[in-house]
């Protein structure tokens, strides 16, 4: 199977400069795809200092010139799904056709809690989600669009510019089986999820589908991605994760690059056919061209 390669780019505890300056330089190596988080603190909340994704975007998407560039993933909680499906298709006409963008339910509870963002029940969240994936699509696809649901009504809105793509690529977080994976059999065009062991991934892989059978869509129509973590060894790790690096490590590929190399064909076996290095400051650039050796290697 082939694999592509991507960087998902933590924009928290970091500046401008040294932001956009990183995405120039992973746009010089062997990787095709490059995102950025939607939070307003950092992802571990250990940190207030975080830029707002949206913003973040759009200057990743006029900073490079080749890369596509994605979300992982907006909180279907923070904004209408007019406004980001505005957002998305104006990013679209900037980057030149390079805009994809991933939606989520939301998980950080805290960060809902200090900015008075209502926090229902899992159910309630991964509700509103399958509405926001459906209202998001059908805006994006260039036409007056009609939708009557429990949390948004759309009467025949139109979003205009429409995107440069058609369609946008749409994809959705999370590894819940029993809902998300529905959902994203229903409407997303790819499917990531962070952090897990290729055993893991594999199991999940073949939940979604088998949900995408459920809803009589062809499971190849879906992109399975992968983020993961990339540590030559346990102090680099612990630099990158600090608190979290005993949830995350069964999701990071450690060692020398031929070690990582491994990895990655076992992420490969399990389904992903896309991995994307997940990277936070502050940003290890050493492990980062480790991986671009192994990427050369790869295959």
């Amino acid at each position: 199977m082939e694999v592509t390669f991507g960087v998902h780019t933590g924009p928290a505890n970091t500046t401008a400069g040294e932001l956009t300056g990183l995405w120039r330089r992973i746009e010089q190596m062997p990787f095709d795809w490059i995102s950025i988080w939607d939070h307003f603190y950092s992802a571990d909340g250990h940190s207030t200092r975080c830029f707002e994704g949206v913003a973040a975007h759009a200057a990743l998407a006029t900073s490079t010139e080749r890369v596509r560039c994605g979300s992982l993933v907006y909180c279907a909680a923070y904004r209408h799904p007019a406004v980001l499906a505005n957002a998305m298709a104006t990013i679209d006409h900037f980057s030149g056709g390079r805009c994809e963008v991933g939606i989520g339910a939301g998980w950080d509870q805290q960060e809902f809690a200090v900015h008075g963002i209502e926090f229902p029940s899992a159910g309630r969240r991964l509700d509103r989600l399958d509405e926001y994936a459906a209202v998001l699509k059908g805006l994006l696809g260039g036409s007056a669009f009609d939708f009557s649901g429990e949390y948004y009504q759309i009467d025949g809105a139109v979003c205009d510019p429409a995107p440069l793509q058609s369609p946008l690529p749409l994809w959705i977080g999370g590894g819940g089986e029993k809902r998300t994976l529905g959902i994203v059999a229903k409407h997303a065009d790819g499917w990531n999820v962070p952090f897990i062991s290729p055993r893991d991934y594999a199991h999940k892989n073949r939940v979604l589908d088998e949900q995408c059978t459920s809803v009589d869509r062809d499971p190849a129509a879906v992109v399975r991605s992968v983020n993961v973590g990339v540590a030559p060894d346990d102090a680099s790790l612990r630099r990158q994760f600090g608190a979290i690096s005993e949830f995350v490590a069964p999701g990071v590929l450690m060692g020398s690059p031929a070690e990582m190399v491994e990895g990655i064909g076992r992420y490969a076996e399990a389904g992903a056919q896309q991995i994307n290095v997940a990277m936070r400051a502050p940003f290890e650039i050493d492990a980062l061209e480790a991986i671009a050796v192994a990427i050369g290697e790869f295959g």
